[in-house]
């Protein structure tokens, strides 16, 4: 199957790919401007690599999940997406895409830790199944 995963921010979107269990890889992140835009550009991203399943990081257990889950659900409906939708926790994603990152290059807010922290997502998800 493959699968598309999202770090779903206010700013940017990072995208994680995967089409065997073994190997995720990071994409562009999408640089937010406007709702529509990024939906637009998302689902521009899932035609291309033929998605057939999102995996969306959110923080679960927390008071936050329900407001996050109707939150995600509206954005995608503006993409339209056909295929399934998976929540994954996405506790410390982030701090561990930046812990990885550490050293490779200056901290520049282009996208790229989101799309890391988006990989660490699809790799969490991907152990479960």
């Amino acid at each position: 199957m493959k699968y598309i995963s999202i770090d779903l921010g206010l700013k940017r979107i990072g995208l994680a790919y995967s089409a065997h269990k073994d190997i995720v890889t990071p994409l562009p992140a999408i640089i937010r401007k406007n709702r529509n835009q990024a939906a637009n550009d998302l689902k521009n991203v899932l035609t291309e690599w033929e998605t057939e399943a999102i995996v969306v990081g959110i923080p679960l257990g927390g008071s936050s999940e329900d407001e996050m889950k109707r939150r995600i659900e509206h954005f995608l409906n503006l993409v339209d997406f056909q295929g399934e939708v998976f929540y994954q926790d996405e506790a410390g994603s982030s701090l561990e895409a930046e812990e990885l990152m550490k050293g490779e290059m200056k901290y520049i807010r282009d996208g790229r830790v989101d799309s890391i922290s988006a990989m660490i997502i699809l790799q969490r998800f991907l152990a479960t199944i």
